[in-house]
């Protein structure tokens, strides 16, 4: 077994997300080759050090990314090699920007959402009429949509949380309509010999035949079938996020917005506006199913009060 095939049932033991596990191999594998693909159990924290420097300082990568592949390296000692991570020294930490969000004028989030096209229209409502990040979008399952109690409902979430989500009535029959078209496609795949879609670890194990069921379905399903990575087989997978990002994009251009827009922009803008209009700080935090509620405190300094939502004198009468 070489090491990178450790690290990867490493990470599938302890159920981390496909995502994660493709950005640890990526910074180990980085690890690996910054020192000539010397063995990691031949190495201590001052090639650890080194590396993690060299990230900063040579490479200039923001903080989140040296973050990452520090813990990337402590999973590779801990919990794939069995050793205690090594003592860093000298260790020089990516300072961590302050910037704000970007955020769109009402009408300006209206006239992107107009230039998009099915299925990312609905998608784009979403980002703002419920908050949703760009993978909680992708991800929607069949039964994670409830039209008839209004809910909508957000499974492993960052931090592998789940939440309720605000279910916005002009996404009503949007949502209606592709969940139609998820239901023919999944006929048509059936039909096939196929119909099965990739499931959760723990679901896998205890309900095998759920890959089958409608429920479990993608709400927003890829064109064409492909390989699961844990098991081999082919299924049928979400809509591949980089073409909902590039919908967006093109959307905003369109519409004549010359500011950065993506679908992250569009979460701003959601939490933003409730802001604005009067909603309290800590339901837009559950809302968006931050942790702390210092993250959302960034959205007052963007409202359109200006900053900090202080009026400028030269407003005043």
């Amino acid at each position: 077994m070489t090491l990178i095939e450790a690290v990867r049932i490493a990470l599938r033991r302890v159920h981390y997300s496909g995502r994660t596990e493709q950005a640890y191999v990526h910074w180990i594998r980085a690890f690996v080759r910054f020192h000539r693909r010397r063995h990691p159990r031949e190495m201590g924290g001052e090639e650890v050090t080194r590396f993690l420097n060299h990230l900063a300082i040579e490479k200039r990568v923001a903080a989140t990314s040296q973050n990452q592949a520090l813990c990337a390296i402590v999973f590779l000692y801990r919990r794939v090699l069995g050793m205690p991570m090594p003592e860093l020294f000298g260790l020089h930490r990516a300072r961590r920007p302050e910037t704000l969000p970007t955020v769109l004028a009402r009408s300006e989030v209206l006239a992107v959402l107009e230039k998009l096209k099915p299925p990312f229209q609905v998608m784009g409502e979403l980002f703002y009429g419920s908050g949703l990040r760009l993978m909680e979008c992708v991800s929607l399952r069949v039964k994670d949509l409830d039209l008839q109690r209004n809910q909508l409902c957000v499974r492993q979430g960052k931090g592998a949380q789940d939440r309720a989500a605000l279910l916005p009535l002009r996404a009503r029959e949007g949502l209606r309509a592709q969940l139609e078209l998820a239901t023919a496609r999944h006929r048509v795949e059936l039909g096939a010999g196929r119909g099965e879609v990739d499931l959760p670890h723990s679901i896998r194990a205890k309900l095998p035949h759920a890959a089958k069921s409608l429920g479990w379905q993608y709400l927003f399903p890829a064109a064409r079938p492909s390989i699961d990575p844990a098991t081999g087989q082919i299924v049928l997978h979400h809509i591949h996020e980089t073409a909902v990002q590039k919908a967006v994009t093109t959307a905003a251009k369109a519409a004549g917005i010359e500011k950065r827009v993506t679908c992250h922009t569009l979460r701003h803008c959601f939490a933003t506006h409730l802001l604005e209009a009067g909603t309290d700080i800590r339901s837009i935090q559950t809302l968006l199913g931050h942790k702390d509620v210092r993250t959302t405190m960034i959205y007052t300094h963007v409202m359109d009060r200006g900053a900090l939502s202080i009026t400028s004198p030269l407003d005043r009468q």
